[in-house]
Protein backbone atom coordinates (compact mmCIF):
# COMPACT_ATOMS: atom_id res chain seq x y z
CA UNK A 1 0.00 0.00 0.00
CA UNK A 2 1.75 3.20 -1.19
CA UNK A 3 1.09 6.59 0.40
CA UNK A 4 1.42 9.31 -2.18
CA UNK A 5 0.75 12.16 0.28
CA UNK A 6 3.31 14.11 2.31
CA UNK A 7 4.63 12.72 5.58
CA UNK A 8 2.18 13.14 8.42
CA UNK A 9 -0.75 13.53 6.03
CA UNK A 10 -0.61 17.34 5.91
CA UNK A 11 -1.10 19.14 2.63
CA UNK A 12 -0.80 22.88 2.14
CA UNK A 13 -3.33 24.59 -0.07
CA UNK A 14 -3.29 28.31 -0.79
CA UNK A 15 -6.74 29.47 -1.92
CA UNK A 16 -6.90 32.63 -3.96
CA UNK A 17 -7.72 35.49 -1.61
CA UNK A 18 -11.04 37.10 -2.39
CA UNK A 19 -13.87 38.86 -0.70
CA UNK A 20 -14.99 36.97 2.35
CA UNK A 21 -12.08 34.52 2.20
CA UNK A 22 -12.03 34.62 5.98
CA UNK A 23 -8.30 34.50 6.57
CA UNK A 24 -5.06 36.19 5.56
CA UNK A 25 -3.03 33.12 4.69
CA UNK A 26 -2.98 29.60 3.37
CA UNK A 27 -5.05 26.88 4.99
CA UNK A 28 -3.68 23.58 6.15
CA UNK A 29 -5.69 20.43 5.52
CA UNK A 30 -5.04 17.12 7.21
CA UNK A 31 -5.67 13.98 5.26
CA UNK A 32 -6.89 11.00 7.27
CA UNK A 33 -4.56 8.01 7.11
CA UNK A 34 -5.69 4.99 5.08
CA UNK A 35 -8.13 2.83 7.02
CA UNK A 36 -9.35 5.76 9.13
CA UNK A 37 -12.58 6.18 7.18
CA UNK A 38 -15.71 6.67 9.20
CA UNK A 39 -14.18 9.38 11.40
CA UNK A 40 -15.74 12.21 9.40
CA UNK A 41 -19.15 13.75 9.90
CA UNK A 42 -20.87 11.18 7.64
CA UNK A 43 -19.47 8.25 9.58
CA UNK A 44 -19.44 6.13 6.41
CA UNK A 45 -16.66 5.10 4.07
CA UNK A 46 -16.34 8.05 1.67
CA UNK A 47 -14.74 7.72 -1.70
CA UNK A 48 -11.29 9.29 -1.87
CA UNK A 49 -9.30 10.85 0.95
CA UNK A 50 -11.16 12.55 3.75
CA UNK A 51 -10.09 16.17 4.12
CA UNK A 52 -10.75 18.14 7.23
CA UNK A 53 -9.48 21.61 7.94
CA UNK A 54 -6.90 21.95 10.72
CA UNK A 55 -5.99 25.05 12.62
CA UNK A 56 -2.33 25.95 12.94
CA UNK A 57 -1.41 27.99 15.99
CA UNK A 58 1.67 30.12 16.41
CA UNK A 59 3.18 29.80 19.86
CA UNK A 60 5.87 32.42 19.38
CA UNK A 61 5.42 36.12 18.78
CA UNK A 62 6.30 36.87 15.15
CA UNK A 63 7.86 40.18 16.11
CA UNK A 64 10.26 38.44 18.53
CA UNK A 65 11.11 35.82 15.90
CA UNK A 66 11.87 38.59 13.39
CA UNK A 67 14.10 40.35 15.95
CA UNK A 68 15.93 37.10 16.64
CA UNK A 69 16.44 36.40 12.93
CA UNK A 70 17.77 39.92 12.37
CA UNK A 71 20.09 39.49 15.34
CA UNK A 72 21.42 36.18 14.01
CA UNK A 73 22.08 37.74 10.60
CA UNK A 74 23.87 40.65 12.27
CA UNK A 75 25.97 38.27 14.39
CA UNK A 76 27.02 36.29 11.29
CA UNK A 77 27.94 39.48 9.46
CA UNK A 78 30.00 40.72 12.42
CA UNK A 79 31.75 37.37 12.91
CA UNK A 80 32.80 37.26 9.26
CA UNK A 81 34.40 40.67 9.76
CA UNK A 82 36.01 39.75 13.08
CA UNK A 83 37.47 36.51 11.76
CA UNK A 84 38.12 38.06 8.34
CA UNK A 85 36.65 35.07 6.51
CA UNK A 86 33.56 33.72 4.79
CA UNK A 87 30.57 32.50 6.82
CA UNK A 88 31.48 28.85 6.18
CA UNK A 89 34.99 29.42 7.55
CA UNK A 90 33.98 30.93 10.92
CA UNK A 91 35.28 28.74 13.75
CA UNK A 92 32.68 26.60 15.55
CA UNK A 93 31.20 28.76 18.27
CA UNK A 94 27.69 29.13 19.57
CA UNK A 95 26.46 32.42 20.93
CA UNK A 96 23.32 31.33 22.78
CA UNK A 97 21.13 34.42 23.11
CA UNK A 98 18.77 32.71 25.57
CA UNK A 99 21.76 31.84 27.77
CA UNK A 100 22.89 35.46 27.65
CA UNK A 101 19.40 36.69 28.53
CA UNK A 102 19.40 34.40 31.60
CA UNK A 103 22.54 36.04 32.98
CA UNK A 104 22.33 38.58 35.79
CA UNK A 105 24.23 41.52 34.28
CA UNK A 106 25.82 42.91 31.14
CA UNK A 107 29.23 42.31 32.72
CA UNK A 108 28.62 38.55 32.96
CA UNK A 109 27.16 38.52 29.43
CA UNK A 110 30.20 40.39 28.08
CA UNK A 111 32.56 38.00 29.87
CA UNK A 112 30.75 34.99 28.38
CA UNK A 113 30.90 36.36 24.81
CA UNK A 114 34.57 37.32 25.26
CA UNK A 115 35.24 33.76 26.42
CA UNK A 116 33.55 32.42 23.25
CA UNK A 117 35.65 34.74 21.04
CA UNK A 118 38.98 33.81 22.64
CA UNK A 119 40.41 32.72 19.25
CA UNK A 120 39.65 36.03 17.56
CA UNK A 121 42.75 38.13 16.94
CA UNK A 122 40.83 41.36 16.21
CA UNK A 123 39.37 43.61 18.94
CA UNK A 124 35.95 42.29 20.01
CA UNK A 125 34.78 45.11 22.31
CA UNK A 126 32.65 46.87 19.65
CA UNK A 127 30.99 43.58 18.69
CA UNK A 128 30.27 42.68 22.32
CA UNK A 129 28.79 46.08 23.18
CA UNK A 130 26.72 46.05 19.98
CA UNK A 131 25.44 42.55 20.79
CA UNK A 132 24.51 43.54 24.35
CA UNK A 133 22.66 46.62 23.01
CA UNK A 134 20.73 44.47 20.56
CA UNK A 135 19.66 41.79 23.06
CA UNK A 136 18.58 44.33 25.68
CA UNK A 137 14.80 44.02 26.01
CA UNK A 138 14.57 40.80 23.99
CA UNK A 139 12.57 37.84 25.27
CA UNK A 140 13.74 34.26 25.53
CA UNK A 141 12.46 31.97 22.77
CA UNK A 142 12.77 28.71 24.66
CA UNK A 143 9.77 26.39 25.00
CA UNK A 144 6.61 28.52 25.07
CA UNK A 145 4.39 28.47 28.11
CA UNK A 146 1.04 26.70 27.77
CA UNK A 147 -1.95 28.84 28.63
Amino acid sequence: MADSGPAGGAALAAPAPGPGSGGPGPRVYFQSPPGAAGEGPGGADDEGPVRRQGKVTVKYDRKELRKRLNLEEWILEQLTRLYDCQEEEIPELEIDVDELLDMESDDTRAARVKELLVDCYKPTEAFISGLLDKIRGMQKLSTPQKK
